[in-house]
């Protein structure tokens, strides 16, 4: 029988048990495959198991570690990834129908450098099709639901991901991020995800090369565990145009020697001018405040990057024009997010392309000034608390309609814009029994200060596992 215990464990412990032969990837493994039958069924978070793939990889790693052979960081730790990152031999879809049985021949770089880690890749995680929506739901496969409360959602579109992560499915899981797609999931089932610098990891293969947009991330139980994964997935390559390697040598151990004490905090309620809610506000507040404690300088600021949400719209209309070029004369077969989001690109005009870029650097210059004066900017990761699973999209905030429906991931995409990295990290609970996350953002390069930073968030937030089934069917389901 499989111990599920080990489920509950960290992916660092998990690592060291492994290469202490405590434990064997083969029980680890065995105790993952446990609790994705016991929950996904419910939670909808992985939509292609590659269990026997994984188990031969399993027993590999565990003759690899009885024969003292070197072994990476992440040797024998299942994972998971978004079903928008090609897997050579397992089943990528894009989240679309149109994709329902693409095999890729190939590996995405980010997963060849998981697996040259050790990792094994386990499973493939729910996504809007192609990653266009902030609602974890597509035609193929229906919705993914919130482990806190099934009736809501993970967000998107890394949600799927973020919730077999926050039930213990997998210790890992490699998302993706646009405009809100690791933080906001991150946020919402009450783990740690990370935006790293565009050029961190690289993109290979992505229609759009050169593209800052869209980057790949760590989506994990805690802070350490995301800057693990981390370290496994960054470094320079040659199949992308932008790469670049950090200029620290380990997240890992960069985090480690961070400290609070000292550190320039500030805290602005909201960076987009679209509103907060009272009770996200409040928490985050408190929860910023608090680092005073631990000797922090934390200063409650005004500070808006409101006028760039029409340049990110500007920007991500063309983005999804270029990412689905191969695919335009097909566009009355997408969903309706998708075909919406392409109609709307090949919309926008050179014009309007040059004003959003000029905006975007007016922007840019606008955040390099408030790192001159602060290490970190805190601002809570999303508006709004999680919504009903089967809505596409929150319409309103304290009783105001939204002018775009995106506005309401604007915290998110403004970062985004920028191209500064950010983390989202839970900061406490809401008096409905749902946690509420902070997004931590930095000048460029700033992962490990992100990182050791979301750790001491979390570890005061109070945010641990998400109720059992049982414990909600006594709750009423909250």
């Amino acid at each position: 029988m499989a111990d599920v215990s080990l489920t509950r464990k960290t992916a660092r412990d998990l690592a060291r048990l492994i290469r202490d032969r405590s434990v064997s990837p083969v029980e680890v493994l065995e105790a993952h495959l446990a609790v994705i039958a016991e929950k996904n069924p419910a939670l909808n978070a992985i939509v292609t198991l590659a269990a026997e793939r994984a188990v031969a990889a399993a027993h590999a790693a565990e003759r690899a570690v009885a024969g003292n052979q070197a072994i990476g960081p992440l040797h024998g730790l299942p994972v998971a990834i978004k079903d928008i990152t090609p897997t050579a031999g397992i089943r990528t879809t894009f989240g679309s129908p149109l994709y329902a049985d693409n095999m890729p021949a190939e590996d995405a770089e980010v997963v060849r450098r998981l697996k040259a880690a050790g990792a094994i890749v386990l499973a493939k995680t729910n996504t809007p099709e192609f990653a266009c929506g902030a609602n974890t739901d597509n035609a193929l496969f229906g919705p993914t639901r919130n482990p806190w409360n099934p009736a809501l959602s993970p967000a998107g579109s890394s949600g799927g991901s973020a919730v077999a992560v926050a039930t213990g499915m997998v210790p890992l899981a490699q998302g993706t991020d646009f405009g809100c797609s690791i933080r906001i999931p991150a946020a919402f089932c009450g783990i740690v995800g990370l935006r790293p610098t565009p050029g961190l990891i690289p993109n290979y293969p992505m229609p759009l090369a050169w593209d800052a947009g869209q980057v790949h991330g760590p989506l994990a139980r805690d802070a350490a565990d995301a800057a693990l994964m981390l370290d496994a997935m960054t470094g320079y390559s040659r199949l992308s145009p932008i790469s670049v390697s950090p200029p620290w040598q380990s997240a890992l151990a960069g985090m480690q020697e961070c400290r609070t004490e000292g550190l320039r905090v500030a805290y602005a309620a909201d960076i987009a001018g679209i509103g907060v809610e009272e009770e996200i506000d409040a928490v985050c507040r408190k929860a910023a405040l608090a680092l005073r404690q631990a000797g922090a300088a934390v200063e409650e600021i005004e500070f808006s990057a409101a006028d760039g949400r029409d340049a990110y719209q500007a920007w991500r209309g063309l983005w999804m024009v270029g990412q689905q070029y191969e695919r335009l004369d097909r566009l009355e077969l997408f969903g309706a997010n998708l075909k919406g989001n392409v109609a709307s690109g090949l919309n926008v005009t050179p014009v309007d392309f040059a004003a959003a870029e000029r905006k975007r650097l007016e922007v840019f210059q606008r955040f390099r000034v408030l790192f001159e004066r602060f290490d970190v900017l805190l601002t809570p990761a999303a508006p709004v608390k999680p919504f009903a699973v089967g809505k596409n999209f929150p319409d309103r905030i304290n009783g105001q309609k939204f002018e775009n429906y995106i506005d309401w991931i604007a915290p998110a995409f403004l970062v985004t814009l920028v191209s500064l990295p950010a983390a989202s990290a839970p900061a406490g609970m809401g008096r409905d029994g749902l946690p509420i996350g902070m997004q931590i953002v930095s000048a460029r390069f700033g992962e490990p200060l992100l990182l050791s930073l979301a750790s001491v968030l979390h570890e005061a937030s109070g945010v641990t596992w998400p109720p059992e089934p049982q414990d909600l069917a006594v709750a009423g389901g909250r």
